[in-house]
């Protein structure tokens, strides 16, 4: 079942000022995030820089000036237009968010006031997940933009893939549950093809990486190579019957230090 859940969507992200205009945008989704009963709603929301003020302000006069492109484009223009904004009217939204930062820092200090030490805890907790998600979302957009292969598929996940669109089922949660159901069924000369398959992308996988981690090593990027540890090497019977006789002598030693301690 872990691959079925690996293969639900993508956990929920951070609700922040760019997020909220993406979504605003048309581009992107959120989803609300609960811990421990507290809900990230509850708390006072972080105000939107100058920047992302001068985008949610002017979003509507733009999208009506421009109804035939689409969101993403949409972004792109405005934020042409506030790089080419006088300093004079970059000022009034900057004024005006330093005047709501301030606004937020006394609503957050209330907020903490009023939280039991077990939802301050939860609340810290929270925050330390938001902020490892973000750190790992930056970490996947750079690795992408690196263009870092992408890791093998197992047998399953090809199966999926392959017959995902021609599953019947009311949600991608009852189809993903069918797909498993078949699988389970299916005789080992069934799935022996995507068996295949995916020993086939294992391979390209790691010729793939190897010429990637080439690659970052001359960039100077040895930090996003993968760790080599060496291996243990299994004892061969001769060298246990070595180590043997220097396991005896050290226990005998130690049989006599004990002994002259205990006349002493």
């Amino acid at each position: 079942m872990a691959a079925v859940r690996s293969l639900l969507g993508r956990a929920a992200t951070v609700v922040t000022g760019a997020q909220r205009l993406l979504r605003a945008c048309g581009v992107g989704s959120s989803e609300k995030c609960f811990s421990r009963g507290i809900s990230t709603d509850e708390a006072p929301k972080r105000p939107l820089t100058a920047y992302f003020r001068f985008l949610v302000e002017n979003r509507p006069v733009f999208k009506q000036k421009n109804p035939e492109i689409n969101g993403r484009e949409l972004l792109r223009k405005m934020a042409g237009a506030w790089r080419e904004l006088p300093a004079s009217q970059k000022q009034v939204y900057e004024e005006a968010s330093k005047t709501e930062w301030q606004r937020y820092g006394k609503e957050v200090a209330a907020y903490k006031a009023q939280l039991t030490p077990a939802q301050a805890a939860a609340l810290k907790e929270e925050r330390r997940r938001q902020q490892a998600k973000r750190r790992s979302l930056k970490i996947k957009r750079e690795l992408t933009m690196l263009g870092k292969p992408k890791k093998p598929r197992n047998a399953f996940n090809i199966f999926v893939s392959e017959m995902f669109k021609a599953s019947e089922g009311i949600s991608p949660m009852a189809k993903l549950k069918q797909l498993h159901d078949m699988w389970q069924k299916l005789s080992s000369s069934q799935k022996q093809p995507y068996m295949q398959l995916a020993e086939d992308d294992k391979i390209r996988y790691e010729n793939e990486i190897k010429l990637w981690e080439a690659k970052m090593i001359q960039l100077g990027r040895e930090d996003l190579v993968r760790s080599k540890k060496k291996k243990p090497k299994k004892k061969t019977a001769e060298t246990a019957k070595k180590a043997e006789p220097v396991r005896a002598s050290s226990r005998e030693q130690k049989v006599k230090l004990k002994s002259k301690k205990s006349e002493e």
